[in-house]
């Protein structure tokens, strides 16, 4: 399934047919994964393109599987605005979870990045993604 998922990501996609139904077939192919299949992605997440990272970190959802959170926390540390953008919204879905947000509380680093980021994003969507994450960790 990890070839097939890979391939689909590779593709050319319109903003609109993304958003519409292609973020949904990439998701349903993750759910087919099997363990192999996830450690194969995490092996190779990093080498892919930033393009195929943001559509990767959009189809996460919370399905109870550590891979996914582990591979959302890994495409956080890419240098990219966007990419960790998509990433705090998607581990959003995580965080309503005690065990996982015990695990992502933990992550000094990213929790301290969202942190100074609230200060300085003049983009109000942005910053009320970032604030919600930081004030769900703190519940």
């Amino acid at each position: 399934m990890y070839n097939e998922f890979d391939k689909y990501l590779l593709g050319y996609f319109t903003d609109d047919y993304w958003y519409d139904e292609g973020f949904s077939i990439a998701r349903e192919m993750l759910s087919e994964f099997s363990d192999e299949d996830w450690l194969k992605l995490q092996d190779e997440v990093l080498e892919k393109n930033i393009e195929w990272q943001k559509k990767l970190a959009y189809c996460i959802d919370n399905t109870s599987k550590m891979y996914e959170l582990e591979i959302l926390l890994t495409l956080s540390t890419v240098k990219d605005n966007e990419l960790f953008n998509i990433c705090i919204d998607s581990l959003r879905s995580f965080i309503i979870d005690d065990n996982y947000k015990k695990i992502v509380s933990q992550n000094e680093v990213l929790v301290r990045q969202v942190n100074d980021l609230i200060g300085t994003t003049n983009k109000g969507i942005i910053k009320g993604i970032y604030q919600k994450f930081i004030d769900t960790l703190r519940e």
